[in-house]
């Protein structure tokens, strides 16, 4: 299990020996999932930022929620790991059915991930519709 801080082995033997099975094995599973069950061992201050990045998608994932709200999820992140981000995103909106709600400044990122956009610029609404029709707009492209 990834953790933040440092704790000996045997605290850490202490706190997760009381761990059930099949929740470890849940998280195990969904490390794997975002590519990181490699690290399992770290804590989560030895990973880099977009890795810490795949474990709060891990961790939330692991209340089985019907919506993630997501803010910025791929600021800082390195051009690589950016594709792999979306990648993950776009199965855990198709084979988990998990709603998402991303708030993003990278027009790729958006454009890749949504199914509607909501354009706004400082509290109004400039557009919204398909990444067809907003990449189309030509009101919006002026004002992009």
């Amino acid at each position: 299990m990834l953790i933040s801080h440092k704790a000996s082995d045997e605290s850490l033997l202490k706190i997760f020996s009381k761990i059930p099975k099949d929740l470890t094995e849940k998280a195990e599973n969904l490390l794997s999932f975002v590519g990181l069950y490699q690290k399992r061992k770290l804590r989560a201050g030895d990973l880099s930022f977009g890795q810490q990045k795949l474990l709060e998608l891990a961790m939330a994932l692991m209340n089985e929620p019907e919506m993630l709200l997501l803010d910025e999820p791929t600021a800082g992140i390195n051009p690589t790991l950016i594709n792999g981000i979306i990648d993950r995103l776009i199965k855990v909106n198709q084979d988990f059915g998990i709603t998402l709600l991303v708030i993003e400044h990278n027009m790729r990122v958006i454009m890749q991930l949504a199914e509607n956009i909501f354009c706004l610029a400082h509290g109004q609404m400039l557009a919204n519709g398909t990444p067809d029709e907003i990449k189309n707009d030509k009101v919006l492209l002026m004002l992009i």
